[in-house]
């Protein structure tokens, strides 16, 4: 099963209260899908890519992220891990 989840901000995942240790690879949605879609307008040559990244405010909230949620546990289980490892 998964979650639909709106497209945050790293500002908004922080007010959120969702930890760092719950990002994929440690970085804010926003940052990874404004990147992918950065790399499709530069290998593609994307006009549309490029509007989206032009009109990136109004754009961003039309996204949606698709979070299993196996994976949601599997990043809490590894943060919950280095944190008894740190102790």
């Amino acid at each position: 099963m998964v979650d639909l989840e709106p497209v945050l901000a790293e500002s908004e995942q922080h007010g959120k209260g969702v930890a760092g240790e719950l990002w994929h690879m440690g970085q804010a949605d926003e940052v990874i899908l404004r990147d992918m879609i950065g790399r499709h307008a530069k290998l593609t040559n994307s006009r549309r890519a490029r509007e989206i990244l032009e009109k990136w405010a109004d754009y961003r909230t039309r996204f949606v992220k698709i979070f299993p949620k196996e994976y949601r546990r599997a990043l809490g289980e590894l943060a919950a891990a280095k944190r008894k490892a740190a102790a």
